[in-house]
């Protein structure tokens, strides 16, 4: 038996997240379609780093796969990335010990989120058009109030009963490219909705609508309707994930991007 390291990026837009579900299509869902046709065997297994939602993107998932196979490296990255779609890439493969988990060992993630401030025609499945203009100091005020040690509970459906929804948000940065607002998120993981949120609440803020003094209320205010200012999962990319506790990045060269901003 055999176990594998692949890098993975993908175009969200056609899929219902990463998560094999059924009778709904998945990146992970693609990526079992794949291997069954390519190893011709049911008989492995394939975990990413964690879930996406639906429509999201990927600069860099890591997932492993453990399989049975004499097939090299080359042979299987090539093979595999015939059986995908084309939305959906393996960018490396590389052998790894059979302990390795591709979530459980992951000690943080990096999401980045795009934002336009022009419409524009050609990046539209990858950014947040907002015609209205933007505060950015204000946003970057708030962002530094957002990252810590906290219950998220506010900023995701997920149930405090069914999971703990305790994350340490290692920080929230704001950088502005020409017509895009970048920000960058690094924690220890994420829960559901939770960037999508916390980058609406924080959109607000630029609006105005909401005031900086007033994050830290939101965290305790059930009544408040975060869930109402969800942004949409187009402008969202999973850009990095970190082991063996290697040292977070942080700053303007930071993060990679999908494509050229300027």
């Amino acid at each position: 038996m055999s176990k594998f390291k692949l890098y993975i990026e993908f175009e969200g837009t056609r899929y219902q997240g990463w998560q094999i579900q059924k009778n709904v299509r998945t990146v992970q869902g693609e990526f079992f379609k794949a291997i069954e046709r390519v190893f011709e065997t049911t008989q492995f297994e394939f975990y990413g780093s964690g879930r996406t939602d639906a429509g999201v993107h990927a600069i860099e998932q890591i997932a492993h796969l453990e399989i049975d196979t004499k097939l090299s490296l080359h042979q299987i990255l090539i093979k595999l990335n015939d059986n995908l779609p084309q939305d959906i890439t393996i960018l490396h493969i590389e052998p790894i010990h059979l302990k390795f988990h591709a979530r459980h060992d992951a000690t943080a993630r990096s999401y980045i989120y795009l934002i336009s401030t022009r419409k524009t025609s050609l990046g539209k499945q990858f950014v947040w058009w907002i015609k209205d203009e933007l505060n950015v100091a204000n946003m970057q005020k708030a962002a530094i109030q957002m990252a810590g040690f906290k219950d998220y509970a506010q900023f995701t459906d997920d149930s405090a009963e069914e999971k703990s929804t305790m994350v340490d948000l290692h920080f929230v940065d704001i950088h502005t490219y020409g017509d895009t607002i970048i920000i960058h998120i690094v924690g220890s993981h994420f829960l559901w909705k939770m960037v999508r949120r916390l980058t609406g609440i924080l959109v607000e803020v630029g609006r105005g609508n909401i005031k900086i003094n007033q994050i830290d209320a939101i965290f305790e205010d059930e009544k408040f309707p975060v869930a109402k200012y969800t942004a949409p999962p187009s402008g969202l990319f999973l850009e990095k994930v970190y082991y063996d506790n290697k040292k977070i990045l942080q700053g303007e060269d930071a993060f990679k991007l999908p494509f050229s901003v300027i």
